[in-house]
């Protein structure tokens, strides 16, 4: 392959409060991908981050709006690349990886390659954050089917035809499971290479809240279940009403037969608008199914209108 034949890589590392961090992060991925471009996208950081990351060797650029989904929606709708690598500037992923990671997104030609992440030391990985991770990666392979090992990691190599087609609608951490299921969604092509894990350097905190960031997450899974999924969803939530409903009704019913009275006619009420909302939550879902179907066939269309990586034509 010559010069002219290889793809553009860019590095993206979106960051905030990183100083301590963010010179030996692109000082890794300059030395692991040395024909890359690597951008140091800062979220207002109010330390020496800007200036460590210049220092260093990167294109730093200002995202105003805190948090990292507009952080990941910036840095996609700027930079134009044929791969893309993103990571945190926090030192916790490996550079090293890097390279087996991308070639095996082109020699496969695959739309994202997750890091999975294999922590040795303790302090890397939370206990906590790794109870969640498994909690919600079974989660989200029982609402689309499959899932990945690691579905917050932060370490993802995409093609372009990924990022293009991304409609990033996340603003902070919940972005990684958003981009997983985008990808399951389409149904693109994706691998995983186990990478390692390592703790913050001394001096980077941790900007990940376990309960409200865990809670902001969930709510995007079942949000983004409601709309990708609308018949299924609001299918469960009908049946649920429905079966309510028949139980509420059985004693209402065997007292008609009995007496020919129906003694508590709020009972009776509540029963008939529970059977009505539940039709109606039917009807919703096989509506919202159709048009969901159709707003699929158009991302679906922008993902193919850009050539698979290591595409010769």
């Amino acid at each position: 392959m010559t010069k002219q034949d290889q793809p553009r890589i860019a590095v993206l590392l979106p960051c905030y409060n990183e100083e301590a961090a963010i010179a030996q992060t692109v000082a890794g991925f300059r030395a692991a991908l040395p024909d890359a471009t690597v951008y140091v996208y800062d979220n207002n950081s109010a330390d020496g981050t800007v200036a460590a990351a210049s220092a260093a060797g990167a294109v730093v650029r200002t995202e105003r709006q805190q948090g990292k989904g507009h952080v990941v929606r910036r840095m996609f709708a700027d930079i134009e690349a044929d791969v893309y690598v993103m990571a945190d500037g926090d030192l916790t992923y490996d550079p090293q990886s890097a390279p087996a990671m991308v070639d095996l997104l082109l020699a496969d030609q695959l739309d994202m390659v997750v890091g999975t992440r294999q922590h040795e030391e303790k302090e890397a990985y939370r206990g906590g954050h790794v109870l969640g991770n498994r909690i919600f990666t079974g989660l989200l392979s029982s609402l689309f089917g499959r899932s990945f090992t690691d579905i917050f990691s932060g370490y993802r190599v995409f093609s372009r035809r990924f990022v293009k087609s991304f409609p990033v609608l996340s603003a902070g951490f919940e972005i990684e499971t958003e981009m997983s299921i985008h990808a399951l969604e389409l149904r693109m092509p994706v691998g995983e290479v186990v990478t390692r894990y390592g703790a913050r350097p001394e001096g980077s905190a941790s900007k990940l809240s376990t309960y409200r960031d865990g809670w902001r997450i969930l709510k995007v899974m079942l949000n983004l279940f409601r709309t990708e999924r609308p018949a299924l969803f609001f299918g469960v939530a009908g049946t649920i009403l429905l079966v309510a409903a028949i139980l509420l009704s059985v004693p209402l019913v065997l007292t008609y037969l009995d007496t020919g009275l129906v003694p508590r006619v709020p009972t009776a009420i509540l029963v008939t608008g529970m059977v009505i909302v539940a039709v109606l939550s039917f009807l919703a879902g096989l509506i919202l199914d159709t048009v969901t179907h159709g707003r699929r066939e158009i991302r679906r269309l922008a993902y193919l209108s850009h050539p698979a990586p290591g595409a010769n034509g």
